[in-house]
C-alpha cells in the first residue's frame, strides 16, 4: 500500500471509531435489556451511514471545482490557527477607514500615511487624500493592488517582495482600528462556520524594542529580564493588555453583539498569539520575548508567543539559532508558556543552501516549539527522515499555509512537503497566514488542499479537529488520543449533538473551554452530515 493510502487508511478508521466509541461503548456501559443497546446501534449506524454520503458526495465535487466552493464554505472548520490580524483584513476595508480617518495615500507607491488632508497632504511627494483616491477607479484599484497580492504578477515585484512590502505601506491606516479589524475577521469566520480563531498580533512591542535598545544586551537572561521589568516592561504589558480589552469592545459595538440579532461573529471564539517582531537586534528581540511570555502568564486571552517576519532577513538569518535559545532561556525563567514558531518558510535559491539545514529542528529542539508554522523546507533539513519521524512521535502540528506558500516561496503542488508530513504521520492543518493580503479565505485553502492533494472528506475532518486539538485555548481535550478517535472517559457514552448528555460529560465539559469548542465542532459536524 502506498504511503498516501495508508494515511488515508488509517485516519478513516479513526474518524469511523469517533463515531462509534461514544455510541456503541454507551451502549454496551447500558445495563438491561436489549433494547437500548439496539437503538444505540441503530444511531451508529445512521451517523456513519450519513458520513459515507457526505464522503461520496465531496469525491462527485472534486470533478467540479465550481461546486466544490458552497460545499466547503459550509463545511464545519475547528478553527484558523496561524493567522496575522494586521494581514487578515482585505485592502478595499483598510482603504476604507483612511478615507474615514483623513488619510493620504500615494497612487504611485501605493502607501497611506499617517498625515491629515486638512492641509498636510505633501503634494510634492505625491500624496492625495485618501477619500479623493476612491473616486477614481484607476487610483483606486491601483492602491488595492499596492496593498495586497492581488495582479502581483503584473507588477514589478515578486510575489515574496509584494506580499512583505504591503505591511509597510497600509501599517498606519490599522494603528487605530483593531476593533474594527477584528469584527471583520470574525465575522468572516463564523460565515465560513469556523469554530475558534487563534489571531497573531504585536501591542506593546515597539516599546518593549525600545526598553531592549536602551539596556543594551545583557547576557545574563535573569538578569536581563530584571533589568527590563526595572525600566517598566510591567507596564507596556498592561497599556498592552487595555489596548486589546478596547479593541474588543469596539468589535463588540460593530457586531451588536448585545443586540437580539447580532451578527454572526459574535458567536466566535477568539485568542491572540502575541507575536515578536525577528528582524531586530537581539536585545529587542529578548525583550519583546519577555513581553509576550507576560501576557501569557498574566491574560488568559494570550495563550502563546510567534516569532514573525520574513525568515530570510538578513538579521533573522544571521541570529536564528541565537533567537531560539533566547525563547529556550526565558522558558526556563517563565515556564508553561506554550510556543508556535515560523520555521521553514524557505526554500532553495531564496537563501543559500545552509539556512534550510536546522531551522525546523532548532525551534522544536532549542525554542521547545509544539507547533510549527509553514515548514516548507523540510525535506532539506539535515536528516530530514529523522526530523519528519521526531515531529510525528512528538505530536508537533505543522500549520500548513497553502496560498502564502504558492505566492511568497513559488512552492506549490507536488514540490510542498504536504504529503510527506502526511506520510509520516506528522499531524496538519490548515491556516490562512494574511487572508486579507492574499485575497483568500479559509474555505479556499480547504478547496485549495482537495484539489492539490485528492484528500477524502475522513481527511478533512482530521484537518479540521487537528485545528482545535493542537491549539493552545484552555482546557483538557475532548479526546485522550491525539488521532481523536477515543474521547475522554466522561463523555464516551454522550452522543454529540444530542441535547441530553451524562452528568458527568457536562461537567467535565464545564471545565475545558477546548473541550466545549470540541464538542461543538462534532456537534456541527452532525447537522452537516445529517442534512445530506
Amino acid at each position: 500500500m502506498n504511503p498516501r493510502a495508508f494515511i488515508t487508511k488509517r485516519w478513516s478508521l479513526g474518524a469511523t471509531a469517533l463515531l462509534l466509541t461514544g455510541l456503541l461503548l454507551g451502549a454496551c456501559a447500558s445495563q438491561g435489556p436489549q433494547a437500548p443497546e439496539t437503538l444505540d446501534a441503530r444511531r451508529a449506524a445512521a451517523a456513519l451511514a450519513a458520513e459515507n454520503r457526505v464522503a461520496a458526495r465531496l469525491e462527485q465535487l472534486k470533478l467540479r471545482p465550481a461546486a466544490l466552493r458552497p460545499f466547503l464554505a459550509a463545511f464545519p472548520k475547528g478553527g484558523d490557527i496561524h493567522s496575522h490580524l494586521s494581514g487578515a483584513v482585505y485592502a478595499e476595508s483598510l482603504l476604507a477607514w483612511a478615507a474615514e480617518d483623513g488619510r493620504c495615500g500615494n497612487p504611485e507607491v501605493g502607501y497611506l500615511s499617517l498625515a491629515l488632508p486638512s492641509g498636510a497632504c505633501d503634494a510634492s511627494k505625491g500624496d492625495v487624500a485618501v477619500a479623493a483616491l476612491l473616486n477614481n477607479a484607476t487610483t483606486s484599484n491601483r492602491l488595492i493592488n499596492a496593498l495586497s497580492t492581488r495582479n502581483y504578477r503584473l507588477g514589478r515585484l515578486s510575489g515574496h517582495g509584494q506580499f512583505f512590502s504591503s505591511f509597510d505601506r497600509f501599517g498606519p491606516a490599522t494603528l487605530t482600528r483593531r476593533g474594527d479589524m477584528l469584527a471583520e475577521v470574525a465575522d468572516r469566520a463564523a460565515r465560513q462556520n469556523i469554530v475558534y480563531l487563534e489571531l497573531m498580533q504585536s501591542p506593546g512591542m515597539a516599546q518593549a524594542r525600545a526598553l531592549g535598545a536602551k539596556l543594551g544586551w545583557i547576557a545574563d537572561p535573569a538578569a536581563f529580564r530584571s533589568a527590563l521589568l526595572a525600566e517598566g516592561l510591567d507596564q507596556v504589558a498592561r497599556a498592552a493588555r487595555l489596548e486589546v480589552s478596547t479593541a474588543e469592545a469596539r468589535m463588540m459595538a460593530l457586531l451588536r453583539c448585545q443586540a437580539r440579532a447580532p451578527e454572526p461573529g459574535c458567536a466566535m471564539t477568539i485568542r491572540y498569539i502575541a507575536q515578536v517582531i525577528r528582524t531586530f537586534p537581539r536585545e529587542q528581540v529578548f525583550a519583546q520575548t519577555l513581553l509576550a511570555s507576560i501576557l501569557v502568564r498574566q491574560d488568559p486571552r494570550f495563550v502563546g508567543l510567534n516569532f514573525v517576519a520574513p525568515e530570510d532577513d538578513r538579521i533573522t538569518l544571521r541570529d536564528y539559532s541565537r533567537q531560539m535559545k533566547i525563547i529556550g532561556d526565558l522558558a526556563k525563567i517563565i515556564p508553561d508558556v506554550p510556543v508556535t514558531l515560523h520555521a521553514g518558510e524557505l526554500t532553495l535559491g531564496l537563501v543559500p543552501p545552509k539556512e534550510l539545514r536546522f531551522h525546523i529542528r532548532d525551534a522544536i529542539d532549542v525554542a521547545g516549539a509544539r507547533r510549527i508554522g509553514h515548514g516548507v523546507d523540510v525535506l532539506y533539513e539535515t536528516d530530514a527522515d529523522k526530523l519528519l519521524a521526531q515531529m510525528a512521535e512528538q505530536q508537533i502540528l505543522v500549520e500548513v499555509n497553502l496560498t502564502s506558500n504558492a505566492i511568497i516561496l513559488g512552492v506549490e503542488g507536488a514540490q510542498h512537503p504536504f504529503d510527506s508530513y502526511r506520510a509520516a504521520g506528522v499531524p496538519l492543518t490548515l491556516s490562512t497566514d494574511d487572508e486579507g493580503v492574499a485575497r483568500i479565505d479559509l474555505t479556499q485553502e480547504y478547496q485549495r488542499a482537495v484539489q492539490s492533494y485528492d484528500l477524502d472528506y475522513r481527511f478533512l475532518k482530521t484537518l479540521s479537529r487537528n485545528a482545535l486539538t493542537y491549539s493552545f485555548v484552555e482546557g483538557q481535550s475532548l479526546w485522550s488520543d491525539a488521532a481523536a478517535t477515543l474521547p475522554n472517559p466522561a463523555c464516551q457514552a454522550a452522543r454529540p449533538g444530542a441535547e441530553q448528555r451524562p452528568p458527568a460529560c457536562s461537567a467535565f465539559l464545564a471545565g475545558s473551554t477546548k473541550a466545549q469548542l470540541q464538542w461543538q465542532l462534532e456537534s456541527r459536524f452532525s447537522t452537516f452530515e445529517q442534512a445530506f
